[in-house]
Formats: C-alpha cells, sequence, structure tokens
C-alpha cells in the first residue's frame, strides 16, 4: 500500500511531509469517494430512500481501499476509459448488498469535485499550522537579536544602520499576511453538495418524487456528514473554478514572501554576516572544497518560482469553463491543485529549518559597519562641533574635503576607511576628539545609529505577532524540528 499513500512526485517523495503527501495521495483520494459515497447513502436512506442496513454498513467497512482492489480498478478504468466508474464498480464488488446503490442520483463531480474541496480544506489547515511554527521560529530569531546594529541596505547600497531583529520583523510581517489571507481561503471554502449533473438537482428531485424539501435536505445533511457549514447554494456540474484562484493566490503571495525572505538570507551569507544552517559534513561545491553555498535557500526561491507561476493556471483554467462545465479542467488540476499545497508545504519545511538553524556573525557585521559608519557619522560631528562653538557650514565643508580623501582612499587604493584618524588630525575638530568613540554613547557608537529598531521589536511582536502565537499555543509548543535528509 505505501505506493498509494504518497502523492508521488520527484518533488513530493524527498521533500513533502508525510502529511500532505498522503493528503493528496490515491489512497486517501479514493478513501474520500468512498467516504462520500457512503454519507450520500446514509442521507438518502434517511430521507426515506430504499437502502439497506446491510449496504450501509458494507460500505462503512470497506473505505479502504487494498492492493488488490487497486488492481481491480485499474482494470476496471481501462475498460470503462471512466475513474469514477471504474470506482463505483470495484467499490460494489466488496460491498455487494450496496452495489445497486452506489453514486445513486449522483454525478461524477459529486465524488471529485467535493473531494478536491476536502483536499483544500484539510490542505490549508496544514498549512496554516506549519506558518504559524515558522513564524514562532522567526520571532524567536528576532527576539534574540533585536538590539544587534546592523547595516542596512537601499538598492543594496549601503544605508542607515537597522538592527538584525528588526530586518527579521518585515519578514515576520509578510507572513502573518500570508497567514492571515490563507486563513480567509480557509473559511471560505464550502461544499459543492449534492447538485446532479448540471446544478440543476434534477436526478435528486426524481428520486424524491418531487419532494423538494426532501432534496435540499439531502443536501444539507450530506454537507454536514462531509463535514462543512455549508455548501456553495448554486453550481454547475462543478464548483466554480474561481474557489481555485481564491486558494491558490494566498498560495502564490506566501510564495512571494518566501522568495523575498530567501533572496535576504542568500545576499546576507554573500557578505559573511547571516548563513543558513551548514552541516559539518556538508559539501558546498565538487570542485571548490571551501565553498559554503546556501541550498537551503536557494531551493526555496527556486520553489517559491513555481508556487507562484501555479497561480496562473487557476487563473486561465477558471476563465475558459464553457456555460456548466468543459472537462479541459480536469488534467490541469489533478497536476496544479496537489503540486501547489506540496510546493508550499515543501518551502514551510525548508524555511522553518533554515530559521531554526541560522547564524549570526557579530563581528563580521561590526567590522562591515566600522567600514561605513564614518560617512554616516559626519552629521553627527558636524553637530557636535556647533554645540561646540563652531559654524555649521564651515565644518560641512571641512568634513566633504576629507570624506573625499578618504574615500579615494577606500576606493582608489583599496584601503580602509580613515575618515575618523583624518577628523582626528585635523585640529579644527580637536574640541570633539574625546567624544569619537565607538561605544557608551560616543559618536561613533553603533547603538545612537539604529533609533527606536530594538523598542518596534518588542512592540510588534507584543501586540501582533503574540496574539497569534497564543491562538495557537500547542501548536507551537508541540511542533519538533525540521530536518533536512539533504
Amino acid at each position: 500500500m505505501e505506493a498509494f499513500d504518497t502523492y508521488q512526485t520527484p518533488l513530493s517523495s524527498r521533500y513533502a511531509s508525510k502529511e500532505m503527501a498522503h493528503l493528496f495521495s490515491p489512497s486517501n483520494r479514493f478513501y474520500t469517494w468512498r467516504k462520500l459515497w457512503l454519507n450520500l447513502a446514509i442521507a438518502e436512506k434517511e430521507l426515506g430512500l430504499s437502502i439497506s442496513d446491510e449496504a450501509v454498513e458494507q460500505m462503512k467497512a470497506n473505505l479502504r481501499l487494498t492492493p488488490e482492489q487497486f488492481d481491480v480498478a485499474a482494470k476496471e478504468e481501462k475498460k470503462r476509459r471512466h475513474d469514477v466508474m471504474a470506482h463505483v464498480h470495484t467499490f460494489g464488488t466488496v460491498a455487494p448488498a450496496a452495489a445497486g446503490i452506489i453514486h445513486l442520483g449522483a454525478t461524477s463531480c459529486y465524488v471529485t469535485d467535493n473531494a478536491d474541496l476536502i483536499f483544500l480544506r484539510d490542505g490549508l489547515d496544514l498549512l496554516i499550522r506549519s506558518l504559524t511554527v515558522l513564524i514562532s521560529r522567526l520571532s524567536s530569531f528576532a527576539e534574540q537579536y533585536k538590539s544587534l546594529p546592523t547595516l542596512g541596505f537601499t538598492h543594496f547600497q549601503p544605508a542607515q544602520l537597522t538592527t538584525v531583529g528588526k530586518r527579521a520583523t518585515l519578514w515576520i510581517q509578510e507572513l502573518l499576511w500570508d497567514l492571515r489571507n490563507i486563513k480567509r481561503a480557509r473559511q471560505d471554502i464550502g461544499f459543492r453538495g449534492v447538485k446532479g449533473t448540471t446544478g440543476t438537482q434534477a436526478s435528486f428531485l426524481a428520486l424524491f418524487d418531487g419532494d423538494h424539501d426532501k432534496v435540499e435536505a439531502l443536501d444539507k445533511l450530506v454537507t454536514k456528514l462531509s463535514g462543512f457549514e455549508y455548501a456553495y447554494p448554486v453550481t454547475s456540474q462543478t464548483y466554480s473554478r474561481k474557489i481555485d484562484i481564491d486558494v491558490l493566490g494566498p498560495l502564490a503571495s506566501f510564495g512571494a514572501t518566501a522568495h523575498k525572505i530567501a533572496t535576504d538570507i542568500r545576499l546576507l551569507a554573500n557578505l559573511k554576516e547571516v548563513e543558513e544552517p551548514f552541516e559539518s559534513t556538508q559539501i558546498g561545491s565538487s570542485a571548490m572544497a571551501y565553498k559554503r553555498n546556501p541550498m537551503r535557500s536557494e531551493r526555496v526561491c527556486s520553489l517559491s518560482r513555481h508556487l507562484m507561476v501555479l497561480h496562473q493556471n487557476a487563473l486561465m483554467t477558471s476563465s475558459v469553463q464553457w456555460f456548466e462545465r468543459t472537462l479541459d479542467d480536469s488534467a490541469n488540476r489533478r497536476i496544479t491543485l496537489p503540486e501547489a499545497f506540496l510546493t508550499a508545504d515543501i518551502v514551510l519545511s525548508t524555511l522553518q529549518n533554515i530559521s531554526e538553524g541560522l547564524v549570526v556573525y557579530p563581528k563580521v557585521i561590526a567590522r562591515r559597519i566600522s567600514q561605513e559608519l564614518p560617512f554616516m557619522a559626519t552629521e553627527n560631528v558636524i553637530m557636535a562641533i556647533v554645540k561646540k562653538g563652531g559654524d555649521r557650514q564651515e565644518a560641512h565643508e571641512k568634513i566633504r574635503v576629507l570624506s573625499h580623501e578618504a574615500g579615494w582612499q577606500v576606493k582608489m587604493e583599496g584601503g580602509e576607511n580613515d575618515l575618523i584618524e583624518r577628523i582626528k588630525k585635523d585640529e579644527y575638530f580637536k574640541s570633539i576628539w574625546d567624544e569619537l568613540k565607538d561605544e557608551d554613547g560616543g559618536l561613533l557608537d553603533p547603538k545612537t545609529f539604529i533609533g527606536r529598531a530594538p523598542e518596534q521589536v518588542d512592540g510588534f511582536l507584543k501586540e501582533w505577532v503574540r496574539p497569534v502565537l497564543d491562538e495557537a499555543k500547542e501548536v507551537v509548543e508541540n511542533a519538533g524540528k525540521v530536518e533536512l535528509s539533504v
């Protein structure tokens, strides 16, 4: 049975969680079909149709397919060229008392579409859980490094200082929005219900001799038995493919967030300031033995692009559904929907693994700050001179000249930024020489350049993150670390 318990692709078999891979597996798909047939039979029996207790019991006892039943279904499908009818007949072989009433009044989309809605619902639940854990891990990282100054970048050029923890809150905020969007999509999912071949419920109206109340009751009862709060009020043969757009949209948006986070980490790895986990025996390159490639982050970027693109499939498929339905959606959706969830699942688990092992190099960070901070401190130097009675314009001109000289030293000579040494040698600045230090609130103390970054981290975690994590306290506390085999 193992081959039928996992959605089989190179992607899922190596990296996806067992729960997500099983959710979209043949075993679970056809189990769900049988459960839907059982729910329909129970509801029809309750509302007065002639269905025996034995039929219901035989169906209940045979919801799980054996390898032998998979073989029977494969032979039936080859003969009938219809997967649903192949499984109707296969189910009847192990539930003979129910063989004549399985799928009674239903169309294929009763099982295929309702099953897909179950998979979307349960898949979003799994993603919500994993995303919450990732937010928790990154929040711990942000808290730990909330006060560690680091060089900020705009246009990937040196900018004003921030902190390592404050930068992480930018990632977390986008993940919180993703969590909100995915939860909204989850809450909006309804059930197709029992609607018949073109959505008119004509077959069920015939079964109940024109009793509209019983047809409505049947729809509500099957919806309840299948674990949904409501069914879509109107459908065609299928549920609207716009639902797929609404579900895959938040996943694609999360893909953009994940790509941004992983790209930042890749850039930081190049700067040697922050690195993803790297095992002691891990090999970065077959040729260059010294390399420490950010392969996990690169994998996140690669898969995130795939995740973002899958949303386009849902958009295009929805747009070309003719009237009550066409079948050109089927093959596309059988690939797109599982791949979207499996890809999102793998991206989340990889990001969690990265977040649980991020390595920060404070001395490298401090060295880069020391190379850029002298230029950033020039305004503070000018203000300090003015406070000592100096002329702002004169101080500005002297700083300008010294800054250009130091810049020449860095760019043309390949030397260190010696602006502060030049200032210390210029008698004009003698009155503030003792203030030119990088600690205890001196003009060059990095902590004086980070603004309210630590306080922003504290406030953000308390007001925005903690309430979300408190709602899922048990999930966060019980979540283990993610181990990646490769």
